[in-house]
C-alpha cells in the first residue's frame, strides 16, 4: 500500500446519523485501503437533497452511517493493485461508485450495480460516505478521476451527483435537435437538467419553479421561458405556448405527485416523461392524464451515473465553458458546522442551493 505519511492519522471527524432527525460529527477511525481501494482526503463536499429524506427517516440507512456522496479531494493512499494513479493527485469520485465487472456495469447499468436496485449507490447508503474528513473509494480503477489543472474544487462540486443526474434526466429523456421541453422543480438538480437540455440541442426549454431567484438562474442555464406556479397556471401556459400540441419531453426534479401529475399532462401524445425525483410517498397515475395507458406515452426514471468515465465528460464540459454551475454554491460551512448547514439546507433559507463543506 502507498501512503502519505503525513496523512497516516488513527481518528477523524465524521457527519454520523444517528437517529431520524439528528446527525452530528463524531470521531471514527481513518479507513486503510484494501487491494483495489484509495483512501481519499476530503477537501471540499456538499449536502443532496437525498441526504435531507436520510435526516428526516425517509430514506432508511443504519444508525452509525457516515452521510454524504459528493466528494471532491486528495488521494492520500492507495491500495495494492491500484496503478495510474499517484498520491496528493486531485479526485474527483461519483456519488455511484460502480464495481465495472458485474453483470449490471457490463450491461450499461453502473448506477445498479450487482443487480440490486440503486446497487451503485454506496456512499452514505450502504458504506461510510464522504461527509467526513477521510473516503475510502472502492473499486479505485473504475471510480477515481483527475481533475483538471485550473479548475476550483468548487466548480467540479456538481459533477458527482447532481450535474450527472440533471444531465442524465435529459439523457434519459432523449432530447433531440428541435425539441420543446420542461422541467418543473428549479433547484439544483433541476437546474442541471435544464443545462442538459440547452446542451442537447432542445429549441425551446420551459423551466418552471416558485422561487424568483431559481427561475432567474434557470435563465442563465438555458432556460427560454420560465414560468412562476405562484402567479400563472404551468399547464395552460405550456399549452399555449405549444399550440396545444404539448412538449416533447417533461423532466420532473422535485419528486411530489403534484410534479409528476404535471410533468404527463404538459406532454404531447408520444411523448416521454423523464423522472428524476426521489419519491418519498405512493405515487399514481391518473388515469385521463395517462390516456388509460393508450397514450404511447414513454416514463423513465434515471440514477446518477457514475464511474470515472462519465466524471471525466462532465469535468471536460465544465472546463469547456459551455455550462457553469459554481455560481450554485450559495452557502459555505467547515465540517465542525455541518449541523448548522444540514439546518438552513433542510429549511430552504436565505435563498441556499447548494452548500460547501470544506474540511
Amino acid at each position: 500500500m502507498r501512503i502519505n505519511k503525513k496523512e497516516a492519522m488513527s481518528t477523524m471527524k465524521a457527519a454520523v446519523y444517528l437517529r431520524p432527525g439528528k446527525i452530528a460529527i463524531e470521531e471514527k477511525p481513518v479507513p486503510v485501503p484494501g487491494p483495489g481501494e484509495a483512501l481519499i482526503k476530503i477537501t471540499t463536499t456538499t449536502i443532496c437533497g437525498t441526504d435531507i429524506h436520510i435526516l428526516k427517516g425517509e430514506y432508511p440507512v443504519k444508525p452509525g452511517l457516515t452521510i454524504g456522496h459528493e466528494p471532491v479531494g486528495v488521494i492520500a493512499a492507495l491500495g495494492a493493485g491500484v496503478t495510474g494513479y499517484e498520491l496528493g493527485q486531485r479526485v474527483v469520485v461519483g456519488a455511484i461508485s460502480p464495481c465495472g465487472q458485474c453483470y449490471s456495469c457490463l450491461d450499461g447499468q453502473q448506477s445498479q450495480c450487482g443487480g440490486k436496485p440503486a446497487g451503485g449507490w454506496r456512499f452514505g447508503n450502504t458504506i461510510d460516505g464522504c461527509q467526513a474528513e477521510y473516503l475510502l473509494v472502492p473499486y479505485a480503477m473504475s471510480n477515481l478521476e483527475v481533475i483538471p489543472e485550473g479548475l476550483t474544487d468548487e466548480q467540479v462540486l456538481m459533477c458527482p451527483d447532481i450535474m450527472s443526474t440533471g444531465f442524465g434526466g435529459a439523457e434519459s429523456g432523449d432530447i433531440k435537435i428541435g425539441d420543446t421541453v420542461v422541467i418543473f422543480a428549479q433547484g439544483p438538480i433541476g437546474l442541471c437538467a435544464t443545462a442538459g437540455a440547452k446542451l442537447r440541442g432542445a429549441s425551446l426549454i420551459i423551466a418552471v419553479d416558485g422561487v424568483s431567484s431559481r427561475l432567474e438562474m434557470a435563465k442563465t442555464l438555458g432556460a427560454d421561458i420560465t414560468i412562476d406556479y405562484t402567479k400563472t397556471d404551468p399547464l395552460t401556459e405550456i399549452m399555449r405556448l405549444t399550440q396545444g400540441r404539448g412538449v416533447d419531453v417533461a423532466i420532473e426534479a422535485l419528486g411530489t405527485q403534484a410534479t409528476f401529475e404535471s410533468c404527463l399532462r404538459a406532454l404531447k401524445p408520444g411523448g416521454r416523461l423523464s423522472s428524476l425525483g426521489v419519491y418519498s410517498g405512493k405515487l399514481s397515475l391518473p388515469l385521463d392524464a395517462f390516456a388509460a395507458g393508450l397514450g404511447d406515452h414513454k416514463i423513465i426514471t434515471t440514477l446518477c451515473p457514475g464511474g470515472k468515465d462519465r466524471m471525466r465528460r462532465l469535468m471536460n464540459v465544465v472546463k469547456s465553458g459551455r455550462v457553469k454551475l459554481d455560481a450554485m454554491v450559495t452557502h459555505r460551512f467547515k465540517l465542525d458546522d455541518i449541523e448548522q448547514a444540514y439546518d438552513l439546507f433542510a429549511n430552504q433559507r436565505d435563498g441556499v442551493l447548494k452548500v460547501a463543506i470544506t474540511t
